[in-house]
């Protein structure tokens, strides 16, 4: 289990992602939002996205790890099988994170890193890959969960 750390060290790596943040924000033109909660070290991150339209990762500060966490898709209609199939599949090829049956059955990408390992660098690799796993997988997941929704709508 990784070190505990002191309350020193916390608001040390809570500026360190609230620095990021801030140069995120005016440099990267897919950063649509950073919002720190006002109760707890606790930061939105809001990403455009191309098949789907936001993307939103949740990064939580605890005493030895940060915990992310971006909501995928909502609980699947049909298809069961194959979406978890899918999701499973794709866990195997993803470093750092996973995806995850959460609230409601809805699908997520969580996962977990020691706050030793935590930096600007470390920020990007999570928040990026959030986004890359997301893109890549929403739209067959999405198919394969909500099929006859989408072709009651005429949607391919």
């Amino acid at each position: 289990m990784p070190d505990r750390h002191d309350d020193a060290d916390l608001v040390r790596l809570a500026d360190l992602i609230d620095r990021w943040a801030t140069r995120e924000l005016a440099a990267n033109p897919l950063l649509e939002a950073v919002e720190r909660d006002a109760l707890e070290p606790r930061w939105l991150v809001r990403l455009a996205g191309e098949d789907k339209a936001h993307i939103t990762v949740w990064l939580s500060l605890h005493e030895r790890t940060l915990h992310h966490e971006c909501h995928v898709l909502p609980a699947p209609e049909e298809g069961h099988q194959a979406v978890y199939e899918h999701a499973l599949r794709a866990n195997a090829r993803m470093y750092g994170m996973a995806f995850a049956i959460g609230l409601e059955e809805a699908i997520y990408l969580r996962g977990q890193v020691a706050l030793s390992w935590l930096d600007e660098d470390e920020l990007d690799r999570i928040v990026g890959s959030s986004w890359q796993w997301t893109e890549r997988h929403f739209k067959t997941l999405l198919r394969l969960g909500f099929a006859t929704r989408l072709r009651e709508a005429g949607k391919p």
